[in-house]
């Protein structure tokens, strides 16, 4: 039996967290994010809409934070959330995972056990 990827049922960063990023990543300047669902917050930044303020929820979520989630865009999301990894991915331990699961009531991702995956690499979306 494969182990699910633990962020298919998670998706607190994107209810927790602030995506902000170069406008250069939007469509109408050559990059992937689509403009309707960005908001400018400075000259050079934009932040994907709903995550511009407390309490904050990604546009682009869908689903049910910490039971099934999924991003509606992700093949065009931002940098932010391709370099955001859950704690334990690759062996690393990301604490800034564990206080978006905090804030929802999810308890923190431990590490696997010596000499066994995590998580396979099944090419599944995540959030």
């Amino acid at each position: 039996m494969s182990e699910q990827n633990p962020c298919l049922t998670c998706g607190a960063c994107c209810g927790y967290f602030r995506v902000s990023f170069f406008w250069g990543e939007c469509q109408s300047a050559g990059g992937l994010v689509p403009d309707d669902l960005v908001v400018q917050i400075n000259p050079t930044r934009v932040a994907m809409i709903g995550t511009d303020a407390k309490p904050c929820r990604c546009v682009s979520l869908g689903g049910e934070i910490g039971t099934q989630v999924a991003c509606t865009i992700y093949e065009n999301r931002s940098s932010p959330c391709r370099e955001f990894e859950a704690s334990w991915e690759n062996g690393v331990h990301n604490p800034r995972c564990d206080d978006a699961r905090a804030a929802y009531g999810l308890p923190p991702l431990t590490p696997p056990e010596a000499n066994e995956p995590h998580w396979p690499d099944d090419g599944a979306q995540v959030a």
